[in-house]
């Protein structure tokens, strides 16, 4: 069966979306999700001897250096680009890296990250005037619980500073998919580089007034080939490797097929800190963290209506010759827009 006919077969029987994936696809998602989870751990162990804020500073560095040349600019003007980078980017990672220097562990970061679904859901209401949905608002409210749960029962080795450092980043985050969902820029990967020129030296500069000259210089001179393979990872890996698969995915399946898989990096991420850096998260951190989890998948769930139009959209009886109006083709445009502002700073 040819990807066409699989596509409308899922359609008509309703199956959920999650099936409509073919096994390659399937498979590439999972890679993605746990590139991003293993990420977590990768950035704990490079930053030893090396200031979060410079850290931060030297892994966009490696992103944009090179990408710009390889690239393309999103067709938008520069202060909305600059916009998204300085909450997507500069904001989410400059307080996620001090986070994680302060003591979060990084299972830990990688849950708690995932309350930018429902920051996203929250900022939008307000700032978009865009209704959420019923299953949005069980989702909001899920995810609310299970983040106040995560907080009371977090470990000793959490801080409450480091924990308020990590919701900060969810809400840096949130807001610059707000920003992004209402600017209408598609390209989840040009978007991710672009953006990116925003967040180096305003780092660099912060480090310098933070740290201090004298140690910004030595750990500079003196990085360590753990750094330097934290930065390739995250860079290389995590940011354009990872997002250009992604976004790849999410050109050729439904939003809703693709986004949930991402909940599988704060698995591995725990996974990993256990085995790793024998890091064990706590009864109570787990058990918020499966309802934040929940929330977030409730939040994504499509409401009826959409469900409704996105089953009028599609015809009913594709072919290679046949072709989708203008309206059906901003509509999924605007799907894949949106879902990529969602992940575009892993």
């Amino acid at each position: 069966m040819d990807s066409a006919k699989n596509i409308r077969w899922c359609f008509m029987v309703h199956r959920p979306m999650l099936d409509c994936m073919n096994a390659r696809d399937s498979l590439l998602a999972a890679l993605v999700a746990s590139v991003w989870g293993f990420n977590f751990v990768v950035i704990d162990w490079g930053m030893t001897g090396v200031p979060p804020l410079l850290f931060a500073a030297i892994r966009f560095t490696a992103v944009v250096i090179p990408a710009i040349f390889l690239v393309r600019r999103p067709v938008a003007p520069w202060r909305t680009i600059l916009a998204v980078g300085a909450f997507m980017s500069l904001g989410q990672f400059g307080f996620l890296y001090v986070a994680m220097a302060a003591g979060m562990p990084p299972g830990l970061a990688a849950l708690v990250l995932q309350a930018q679904v429902i920051f996203t859901v929250v900022i939008a209401a307000g700032a978009l005037r865009e209704r959420p949905t019923r299953a949005q608002l069980i989702g909001v409210v899920l995810g609310t619980i299970g983040l106040c749960v995560v907080a009371v029962g977090r470990g000793g080795h959490v801080t409450a500073a480091a924990l308020a450092l990590c919701v900060l980043a969810a809400l840096s985050w949130g807001i610059g998919n707000v920003v992004s969902r209402a600017s209408g820029i598609s390209g989840g990967l040009s978007l991710t580089v672009w953006s990116a020129v925003v967040v180096p030296v305003p780092l660099f500069v912060l480090s310098l007034m933070v740290d201090g000259r004298s140690t910004v210089w030595a750990a500079l001179a003196g990085l360590s080939w753990e750094a330097v393979l934290s930065t390739a990872y995250t860079a290389g890996l995590a940011s354009l490797l990872g997002y250009g698969i992604f976004n790849t995915l999410l050109s050729r399946n439904p939003s809703s097929s693709v986004v949930p898989w991402v909940l599988l990096a704060p698995v591995v991420a725990m996974a990993s800190a256990w085995a790793l850096l024998d890091q064990r998260p706590t009864w109570p951190e787990l058990l918020g963290g499966a309802v934040l989890i929940l929330g977030v998948l409730v939040a994504l769930r499509p409401g009826r209506r959409s469900r409704r139009r996105r089953g009028r959209r599609q015809p009913t009886d594709p072919s290679p010759g046949s072709s989708r109006s203008p309206e059906a083709h901003r509509v999924a445009g605007t799907s894949r827009a949106s879902a990529s502002a969602t992940m575009s700073s892993r």
